[in-house]
């Protein structure tokens, strides 16, 4: 069930209540996790934007790498979503299936809604190649997200790329960065969109 959300000349909307869901089951309801809805049109603070900014400089890429990208699976599982280095930014953990292995993946991605859906962006930092969870979700396409089942579906519809990538920008603002460093290696960023399974 959606209930709208006061704004200015766009209407936007979000989830009224967690539903049960049938695949998660009782006990797990019972420590059901909850996803924070992340409005792209929520104006961002100076702190918000200057962790976005540097997260894509050089020592922010290192962190990333060396760090945050080992550590954030685990912290946002322990924590049950409410804890990563990534800070303020919205987070969350990304449990999938090896797309050659089958076996479970966690990953921890950035995200915002878009309606009842949420979006993640396989952007990888803008480097040449995709990440390994893009090919889990195209093998998989049942995952958890934040705790909730999901089923992402790649968006491949060029408007429908364009609003969300202005979503996205606003989000995150060094996509624009990541989007022009894939583009000269001759990638194109893919996009998931995570339609709630019931």
């Amino acid at each position: 069930m959606l209930t709208p959300v006061p704004a200015g000349e766009h209407a936007r909307y979000r989830p009224a209540v967690t539903e049960p869901l049938q695949a998660v089951g009782k006990h797990a309801m019972a420590r059901a996790h909850k996803l924070r809805y992340v409005d792209p049109y929520e104006r961002r603070g100076r702190l918000y934007l200057a962790l976005a900014r540097l997260s894509a400089s050089r020592p922010g890429a290192w962190f990333s790498i060396n760090v945050a990208w080992k550590l954030d699976p685990y912290l946002l599982k322990l924590t049950r979503g409410r804890f990563s280095t990534a800070g303020p930014l919205p987070t969350a953990l990304l449990e999938s299936r090896g797309a050659r292995t089958g076996r479970p993946r966690r990953n921890a991605t950035l995200y915002f809604h878009d309606g009842g859906r949420v979006t993640i962006v396989a952007s990888k930092r803008g480097w040449p190649t995709n990440p390994a969870w893009y090919y889990n979700l195209r093998k998989h396409p049942d995952i958890l997200y934040g705790g909730l089942p999901f089923r992402a579906e790649l968006v491949q519809d060029e408007a429908e790329r364009r609003r969300l990538w202005d979503l996205a920008d606003r989000v995150f603002p060094e996509y624009a960065d990541y989007r022009a460093q894939a583009a000269k290696a001759g990638r194109v960023i893919p996009i998931f969109q995570l339609v709630p399974r019931g």
